[in-house]
This record gives structure tokens, sequence and C-alpha cells, in this order.
């Protein structure tokens, strides 16, 4: 990733302190050499010529410090025990903070994550997150006057934002804060980004330019990406639920005109033979058609399902008389279960148009939604008829693209409905049987509640 120093408000150089850092370590090895050679040589010849006590004790003591000062070099300052140390820090700290990130880039996520970083690094003495116009969240030294909710005005974010790179500062001019209070010296700026666009900034803040090392640079940059790919994640999950949520709409769309036609029909006929009726039914109709539109963009629950399943039975009772009965098995602890709208009423529908009796006889649907047998965690939903059933051939062809009937057309629809809603472990099942009835039944698990 491309950095930019920037300083008494000048780009200047890119940042160097890893070389300058193995500079430092190769210098300051060649120097223990050379004190050991000397303090060695000294020693020896303090024992062969019987120099003063007080001059061998001296070259003693100091080849003691240098050793334990290259003994702390080599254990706990070396550069891979550094390196693992920080990657084990920096796995903590992006553990903690993804799970605030997973939910997207607002005000109280920000704020969380600002706070998680912090607890977690030892120089750094704030953190900020900003999206692409104003500062979301803060937490660290220079709170009272760095607060959430402002909109960006420093060069060094703006330039992070709009270049795509990390940008270094070290020092408050070039931090921008106008507070003559802040103690924020340096900083680093890395961009937050979602495919090639920055949509925000994570800052590291310090005290001095001198805290600012190459480690930090490399701990924020490495935190900013892991940021980055949740927020894409947490995009793409976005774009997965619109496109169901615009999926169950367009197949919802499908029912509603086809059940729109038969309550328009058995409405009409009321008009010549029984105005009051019609009159009744109508408003029964307006008032069931009010309530699904209203809640055509969300949920429903169980519950509310059933109340329209008993308006929708209402006018179809109109329709067909003593002829349809429906009768209701619903477990009082399922009524809070969400789902699309429309989902049984074109089972229902589907019993009454395909089931029917030619003699006359009355046909009987049951809805049931009890407790599965097999799984006590899982709701089985049934819709269950008396009528003339469907042989082996026909209700094996019934899912097909290619079946044009009103009952495969339907009945594709409520499962790929249920699939979009549920999951791929939701599934319509059809038993049917000529002259034994139909029972259609899917599952839903009880944790959806």
């Amino acid at each position: 990733m491309t950095e930019t120093k920037i300083e008494e408000q000048h780009d200047s150089e890119p940042y160097q302190g890893h070389l300058e850092g193995v500079a430092r370590r190769d210098a300051l090895g060649v120097l223990a050499f050379a004190a050991i050679v000397i303090l060695g040589g000294l020693t020896t010849l303090a024992l062969l010529a019987s120099w003063p006590q007080w001059v061998l004790a001296i070259c003693t003591f100091l080849l003691a410090i240098i050793a334990l000062v290259l003994a702390y070099s080599h254990t706990v300052r070396r550069p891979d025990h550094l390196r693992a140390r920080e990657s084990d820090r920096i796995s903590r700290t992006a553990n903690e903070a993804l799970t605030y990130m997973g939910e997207g880039l607002t005000a109280e996520n920000a704020q969380a994550v600002c706070e998680v970083v912090l607890a977690s690094s030892p120089s750094t003495v704030a953190v900020a997150i900003t999206d692409d116009q104003q500062v979301l969240g803060f937490a660290g030294r220079g709170a009272d006057h760095h607060t959430p909710g402002r909109p960006i005005v420093t060069r060094a974010t703006r330039t992070a934002l709009e270049r795509n790179e990390t940008v270094v500062l070290t020092s408050k001019v070039a931090i921008g804060c106008r507070d003559p209070r802040c103690p924020l010296r340096a900083a680093i700026v890395v961009p937050l980004k979602v495919g090639a666009r920055a949509i925000g900034t994570l800052k590291y803040y310090y005290l001095r330019e001198t805290q600012l090392t190459e480690t930090e640079l490399v701990a924020a940059e490495g935190l900013a990406r892991l940021l980055s790919t949740q927020l894409v994640i947490h995009e793409l999950e976005n774009q997965a639920a619109l496109a169901t949520q615009l999926e169950l709409k367009a197949l919802q769309a499908q029912i509603n005109p086809h059940f729109l036609f038969n309550t328009i029909n058995t409405i009409s006929a009321y008009v010549r033979t029984d105005a009051e009726t019609a009159r009744h039914l109508l408003r029964q109709f307006a008032a069931f058609y009010r309530r699904t539109l209203e809640h055509a963009d969300q949920p429903i629950t169980l519950g509310l399902e059933i109340t329209f399943l008993k308006q929708y039975f209402e006018l179809e009772k109109a329709r067909f008389g003593d002829q349809v009965d429906l009768i209701l098995d619903i477990d009082q602890a399922a009524l809070d279960l969400p789902m699309p709208s429309f989902m049984l009423q074109p089972l229902v529908e589907n019993a009454i148009g395909h089931g029917m009796h030619d003699d006359g006889r009355s046909l009987q649907v049951k809805v049931s939604v009890v407790e599965s047998d097999q799984d006590s965690d899982t709701w089985l939903i049934t819709v269950t008829d008396n009528g003339v059933g469907m042989d082996a051939d026909f209700t094996s062809r019934v899912f097909e693209r290619t079946s044009s009937t009103g009952l495969g057309v339907a009945l594709r629809n409520v499962t790929d409905r249920l699939r979009g809603f549920y999951g791929s472990e939701s599934e319509l099942h059809i038993e049917s049987a000529p002259g034994k009835g139909t029972k259609v039944s899917f599952s839903v698990k009880k944790l959806l509640n």
C-alpha cells in the first residue's frame, strides 16, 4: 500500500521506519562487538599484568552489562519475536473489532471499534473512524474536542480518502487540530475500502513522532484491511438480502392477480342476486387487500397470516356455500412465527380449486401448525383436504417448470418464496392419491420464532 507522509502541510518522502530500524540495529551490533573485543582485551591484560583490582572489576562489570543488553535484544526485541507478538495483538484486536464492523459502518459500531483498538494498542493514545463525510467514532486523548458527528475538516483525512492511500502525519500542524490544548502530535490515517472506493478512514494518534513506528503502521494498515473486508461482506449481504426481497415481491405479485380475479368474480355474481351481501364482501375484500398491501414490504406473523386466511375463506364461502369448510388446528405458541404474506392462502385456494368433488360432496380443508414428531425444534405446517386427489405421475410433475397448470404455478411460487425466506432446508412436500385427498406440508425451525 502507498503511504504519504505529511509534515508542516507539505508532502514528503514515503515512510522509511523499516530501513532506519535496520540501520540502527546493525550499528548497535557493530558497536557491541567492538566493545566486547576491547573490554575482553583489557580484562586479559589486567589478569596477566596484575593490574589493580578495580580495573578488573570495571571491565568485568561492563562486559556483564553488554551481555545483558545483547541477551535482551535477542530474546525480547529480536524482530521475529516482535513480529509474533504484534501478529498476536493484531489478531486479537481484529477478532473483537470485526464483531462490530460486521454490522456496517455506523456511528455506534465505529465508536465500539475505536474503544477496542485503543485498549489493545499501548503506544496509541487515540483512535478515530470516519466515513467519507464525518467523524463516526473517537476514543482516547483529545476526546473533549475531537467529538463524533463533526464533519471532516482536516486535509490529511481528505487526502487519504481522495488518493485512497495511507497518510502519515508527524506534527500537530499536519494533524490540523485548531485546539491549542490538543496533545496529539503524530498520526496514521488509513482508508477503509469497499472495492476500489474509499468509504472511510481508520486513524491512530500519538503523543510523539517517535511512537509512530513501522510496527504501528503495519498494525493500522492490517486492521484497516480486515475491517474493509468485513465491510465488503456486509455490503454483499445487504445486496443479497435486497435481491431476495425483490424476488419475494416479484413472486408475491404472481399470486395476487389470480386471487383478485376470483374474488371479483364472486362479488360480481352477488351484485346481481344479493346487493347487501355484495357490499359486505366488497368491504371485506377491501380490508383484506389493504392489509396485504400494508405488509407487502416486510414479513408478517403466522397469526396475521391466519387472520388473512379467514378473511379469504369468507369470500370463498360466499362463492361455494356449504360445499367448502375450513378447519384450523394452530398451536398458539407458533403464532409469532415470521413468514411472507400469502404462504397459506395459495395452498388453500389450490385445495378448493382442484379438490372439489363432482358429486357435490363437501370439501374439508384443514390447516394445521403443530410441533413436528421428528424434531421438537420444528413447526410442521400442513394444508390437507379430502378432495379428489392426484395420481403419483401428476404429483411428480407438478413442480416442473414446464408445468403450466394453475396448481403447478402456485406451488412453485410458494416453494420459491419458502426457500427464499427460510432457506434451502425448507421444502414443500405433497402427498396425494386419487379419491384420498391431498396433503401439502413444509417445516420451519422454531428459532425463527
